[in-house]
């Protein structure tokens, strides 16, 4: 029995061996992925042990679990360990379970955690084998966990050359870490190849490191090429999420819906993108005040927003939260931040302004403008001094003869109610206002803001005041014929006294009368007319004559008034012509239109009469003949072919009622077409035309006359000075005064020189005038060669004695007496001239144009005309007499030319 335990412990043993081997076997078997991963002997608790990749195995899994309790799967296949774990044997492993809740879907990952020693062994034993199999020399993946406890210095990995089998083979790397910052971070042993790390690594600092690794034989040959090897560092949860701003700032309306935006929030994380340890989780863990809770946030955007719509800032105007950001999404190990953030409430005007009192009592004296008779407070729990606070007061009863205005003092917020238009106690002894009040801005409510406005009453008394006379209404009238006899006396101004209702006791005077036509009584105001009253006087308008009246009382308190003066009209007046004078322009028209006025009214005027008044001239009644028009004008017409002249037509005119007036009036016959031609003509024609100059114009003729004094002298003083000048020719005389003028009537004897500019003169010697007049030459016809300066010409007569330079008025002036000979003149002339001429308008073969130089014809002689250019000077209108006896064809043509 004894001896069978053991055998029976020994058997029971193996038996456990074998199940645990069957379970790892059939998880195997089950399992989509083994993962190994190697780790120390000795893991702390929220340790992270490594990453697995989940999507190689079930990408659409939404619940992993663990079956190691001690052991977390995060999403991104982060393995975290939950407590403290040691490690007393070499190899522990666990199950992930992959599973989709929705197609009842379920797959499993298999995880070996190896211990370092382990791993030490068994790459010993591959040393081993790789003696005796054949490897490969090319990039093998290779990582360092960030921050790695070690122990230092950590194996990484082993590079093998296949060329080591024939070969000694020494092993070496190069790159970042090595030979570069940071220094000394790897390194490989020269025999083996194995890669070992010395120090942790911060992979914020250094994301990985591109090494090259070489395989040489001792004498230096190179059997491979260089082997890239890139260490990736693999990251661990060691930097805290950090808030862009210590504290925040927002602002959110009062009142505002659920939902409503406040504020954003944002934190950055330097651990690796895309990973739980930067997947961030933002929540609220403390609000002042506490309760209600009106704030929530979104946790992956952190993005605040209103809860509830109870903010008020009458009670609350200020919010502070106490926020917190969080790593690993928000897990309980992750790693986590907080930060203030403070919300002020903004004011809206969710209250309305109302009234401190229902009903108020005000006085004032009647007569009293532009001031204060009272103020009304209100109360308005919106924030002070805003649009949401300041009141609007408006009256909405009581004010109709706008007596009144409320406005609103902007320090204190009353409402102040002024009188602006004066008050009479007389007519209204109390008045009773309703005024009403509002905010600057609209009401939050709308629908409310209507019948929630607040209203008071105010009744102000209206105080009695002795205010002497007055002057009610300050414009009366009274009607008086003109042409009354004097001293007849009529109604005038009345006053009264308001509080007497009468008019006794009160003194008149006139303050104003312009034609000093009446007087005013007194005591009683009536006027008596003490002059001629005429309606058709000067500065009378519509007939009314206007004159200002003082009222005053015992006291001496007065008011003022204008009494107007209706004059009635009287036919005093006969119609007349105000144009005593017409014009008939007898080849164009007969008649003339007469037009008669009456300064009466209209009842004793138009239609008038118009006959001819007979005079001892018995001649006005065969001549003339009158033509009715309208009622107010005719026609005065000729008869018997009068001729031109001045005649007076004596026309008497009656109105209606029979005044009449006769009007002398100035005919006058004209030979013209218009009127204008008439006036303007000195003519015997007309019989009695005359010119008369006013001032101004004797004045012009006058200074006319000295300045032509003034020239006349400045020309003598010039020819003098000019006698005594040596007999030299300016070099560009012949560049500015020389003008090749037209030859009339060139003899045969003339020959002239091939270009055409030049002349000869064979038989026959000529004298030339020096100056700026001109010179010329005389071959027995008249000849002119101009030599102008100005608007002169010279002209040598046939004889050649006697030289005259013509003006253009056809008078005749004395030249000096500077002569020089023909040949004289031209031998200095043609080189001057010629040379120039040569070099005038020639195009790029050095030719003249077609049009530069001309030849002139002879033109005649003795041209009744005269010059054209003297014609365009002529000033007097001499010689035009001719104009007066024009066809009578021709006089229709005019007539029609006008008329057009």
């Amino acid at each position: 029995m004894a001896a069978a335990r053991p055998t029976s412990s020994g058997s029971g043993a193996l038996c456990r061996l074998v199940l645990l081997t069957l379970t790892i076997l059939i998880f195997a078997c089950d399992a989509c992925k083994k993962v190994t991963l190697h780790v120390p002997s000795k893991l702390d608790a929220e340790k992270f042990v490594g990453r697995v990749n989940l999507k190689e195995c079930f990408k659409s899994a939404n619940l992993i679990r663990s079956s190691d309790p001690d052991f977390q799967i995060l999403e991104d296949g982060s393995v975290y360990t939950k407590n403290a774990i040691l490690l007393s044997s070499e190899k522990r492993n666990f199950t992930i379970l992959l599973s989709n809740t929705e197609n009842q879907e379920e797959k499993k990952m298999v995880v070996l955690l190896e211990h370092q020693t382990k791993v030490l062994k068994k790459r010993h034993s591959k040393e081993k084998v790789l003696r005796r199999a054949k490897r490969r020399w090319a990039p093998i993946p290779c990582s360092v966990l960030e921050n790695s406890l070690g122990p230092f210095p950590l194996f990484l990995q082993q590079i093998q050359s296949d060329t080591a089998q024939n070969y000694t083979i020494y092993y070496s790397i190069r790159g970042p870490g090595v030979d570069r910052e940071p220094k000394n971070l790897f390194y490989v042993e020269r025999d083996t190849g194995n890669l070992y790390c010395t120090r942790a690594v911060d992979r914020e600092e250094y994301e990985s490191f591109e090494l090259i690794a070489f395989a040489t034989t001792p004498d230096g040959y190179t059997p491979e090429l260089p082997l890239p090897l890139v260490i990736k560092i693999e990251d661990e949860n060691d930097n805290y999420p950090i808030f862009t701003e210590t504290t925040y700032m927002f602002t959110v309306s009062e009142n505002s819906r659920v939902g409503s935006t406040v504020g954003q929030v944002c934190a950055t994380d330097k651990d690796e993108p895309d990973t739980m340890h930067t997947r961030l989780r933002y929540s609220i863990i403390q609000q002042l005040p506490a309760s209600p809770t009106l704030f929530s946030m979104h946790p992956t955007t952190g993005m605040i927003t209103t809860s509830s719509s109870q903010l008020d800032r009458e009670l609350v105007d200020r919010y502070q939260l106490k926020i917190k950001v969080q790593d690993m999404d928000g897990q309980y190990f992750g790693l986590q931040t907080t930060s203030t953030c403070i919300i002020d409430i903004k004011d809206v005007n969710d209250n309305l302004p109302t009234f401190t009192r229902s009903s108020y009592v005000a006085s004032v004296e009647e007569n009293t403008v532009d001031v204060e008779i009272l103020r009304v407070t209100v109360e308005d729990k919106d924030l002070i001094n805003t649009a949401n606070w300041r009141a609007n007061y408006t009256i909405l009863k009581g004010n109709e003869n706008g007596n009144f205005k409320i406005v609103t003092d902007l320090k204190t917020n009353e409402g102040i109610l002024c009188v602006v238009k004066p008050l009479n106690y007389e007519e209204r002894q109390q008045v009773n206002l309703q005024i009403g009040v509002v905010n600057e801005a609209p009401y939050s409510n709308e629908a409310s803001s209507r019948s929630a406005m607040s209203t008071a009453t105010i009744t102000v008394n209206v105080q009695n005041q002795d205010e002497g006379p007055e002057c009610s209404p300050a414009l009366q009238t009274v009607r008086i014929k003109e042409n009354t006899q004097l001293r007849t006396p009529s109604n005038g101004y009345k006053a009264y006294d308001p509080e007497a209702r009468s008019s006794r006791g009160i003194k008149y005077r006139k303050l104003n009368d312009p034609k000093q036509w009446v007087t005013v009584d007194e005591n009683s105001g009536s006027i008596t007319v003490i002059k001629s009253l005429d309606r058709e006087a000067e500065n009378i308008r519509n007939g009314i004559y206007n004159i200002t009246v003082v009222a005053s009382d015992e006291d001496g308190r007065s008011c003022t008034g204008t009494l107007g003066i209706i004059l009635e009209d009287v036919n005093d007046n006969g119609p007349s012509i105000p144009k005593q004078q017409v014009i008939i322009c007898k080849p164009v028209t007969s008649s003339a239109e007469i037009v008669a006025v009456d300064p009466d009214e209209p009842i004793n005027g138009p239609p008038f009469h118009f006959t001819l008044e007979s005079t001892s001239d018995s001649d006005v009644q065969r001549r003339w003949i009158l033509t009715g028009i309208n009622d107010t004008a005719t026609r005065l017409s000729y008869q018997n072919d009068l001729p031109f002249g001045t005649y007076t037509v004596p026309i008497r005119v009656a109105d209606r009622l029979g005044q009449s007036h006769i009007t002398p009036l100035t005919v006058i016959l004209c030979d013209c077409i218009i009127e204008n031609d008439c006036t303007s003509r000195v003519s015997p024609r007309t019989g009695n035309g005359e010119v008369k100059l006013g001032t101004w114009a004797i004045l012009a003729i006058l200074l006319g006359i000295a300045l032509l004094f003034c020239i006349l002298f400045t020309l003598v003083c010039g020819a003098s000075r000019a006698t005594k000048q040596p007999k030299v020719f300016p070099d560009d005389l012949a560049q500015q005064n020389l003008i090749v003028s037209n030859t009339e009537a060139p003899g045969d004897d003339k020959v002239y020189s091939t270009n055409g500019f030049t002349t000869h003169t064979v038989g026959s010697s000529a004298q030339g005038i020096c100056g700026t007049m001109g010179s010329g030459v005389n071959t027995g016809r008249q000849e002119n060669i101009e030599l102008v300066k100005g608007h002169q010409t010279l002209e040598l007569d046939r004889g050649g004695g006697q030289r005259t330079l013509d003006s253009c008025r056809g008078g005749h002036v004395e030249v000096d007496n500077c002569q020089y000979a023909y040949t004289e003149w031209r031998n200095f002339t043609q080189s001057h001239l010629g040379e120039k001429v040569q070099l005038c308008n020639q195009d790029d073969n050095h030719n003249h144009a077609q049009d530069y130089v001309l030849t002139y014809n002879y033109e005649g002689k003795g041209s009744m005309a005269g010059s054209v250019g003297c014609c365009s000077e002529q000033q007097d209108e001499d010689g035009l007499e001719f104009l007066d006896h024009l066809e009578p064809k021709f006089r229709t043509l005019a007539a029609a030319c006008t008329t057009r």
